[in-house]
């Protein structure tokens, strides 16, 4: 085992001390879905993890995934990133419901019946063809990842898994330049919020399990997206930071309606630090000399 976290720690290119984290975080928090998974009677789990850009979500969900694997459960994860609609699909969505849908992110810009599909099967202990998003061009990537049946554990992680839609009268004052200036209307938000209380809900409703990766703020949402931009390298969707700040705006409401919302009724909350590292859990987690 310490090998493979030394092995996994080099190859998300993490300090030497992040071996530290994933004892006192991830292994305990495995330790919980496994529990859960069993009291379960071994029926396939959906663990909801989530958390605002740059938290960590894709690091703790490889971690989770090997300290899961010590515990005789197979898991796979699903990125809600990866179920992103294609370019050519949000630019139908931005002629036919709104300009702002162009842009990556906010709930209506992904495939939530491909979703659905693709829990139908997992869940249900059958293979599933996970496809795969490239930021760097802005669109899906050709081929899928394929995950053979029957998994114990689904991790699925994305910035607003399990989100809940917004009081309506929270949307009429605008959050940014962005909403001000190109949603005067409310329409974009409004409808935004009402596929979260509709498909989206749907999809959500499925989890058996929410743990919340909770940054500070969304300053600190800022600083770790610019972090995530600069490790894409060259592409032609790669942004500067004019591009990145207008980019941010459009998950600026939804990101900060979470951070307000969310640590109430998840079931799991760990707080993120500003320099990526977990800090506390609540409820406690379990010691690592416990989770063994």
């Amino acid at each position: 085992m310490t090998d493979a976290i030394g092995a996994l720690v080099e190859a998300e290119r993490l300090p030497p001390h992040y071996r530290e984290v994933a004892e006192r975080f991830w292994r305990p928090l495995a330790a919980c879905i496994a529990h859960r998974h069993e009291g379960r009677g071994r029926q396939c789990l959906l663990v909801g993890v989530n958390g605002a850009q740059g938290s960590g979500k894709t690091t703790s969900c490889r971690f989770l995934e090997l300290f899961l694997s010590r515990l005789g459960l197979t898991a796979v994860t699903l990125s809600l990133d990866d179920l992103y609609l294609t370019r050519a699909e949000r630019r139908e969505l931005a002629r036919d419901q709104h300009p702002l849908f162009a842009t990556r992110g906010v709930p209506g810009t992904h495939d939530v019946d491909l979703g659905m599909d693709i829990l139908d099967n997992l869940l249900a202990g059958r293979s599933a063809d996970l496809p795969r998003f490239d930021k760097a061009r802005d669109d899906r990537a050709p081929g899928t990842m394929h995950v053979g049946g029957p998994v114990d554990v689904v991790l699925f992680e994305g910035w607003c898994v399990g989100a809940a839609p917004q009081p309506a009268a929270a949307l009429a004052t605008p959050v940014n330049s962005l909403e001000a200036e190109e949603d005067p209307e409310a329409a974009w938000r409004r409808e935004v919020n009402r596929r979260l209380a509709t498909d989206y809900a749907g999809l959500f409703a499925r989890m058996d399990l929410l743990a919340m990766l909770k940054v500070a703020d969304f300053a600190a949402v800022r600083a770790n997206r610019r972090r995530q931009e600069a490790k894409l390298g060259a592409g032609p969707a790669v942004m500067d930071e004019a591009a990145l700040d207008r980019f941010l705006m459009h998950y600026e409401r939804l990101t900060r309606w979470q951070l307000e919302e969310m640590p109430q009724r998840a079931d799991i909350v760990i707080a993120i630090g500003p320099d990526q590292r977990p800090l506390s859990a609540r409820p406690p987690l379990p010691t690592p000399a416990e989770s063994m």
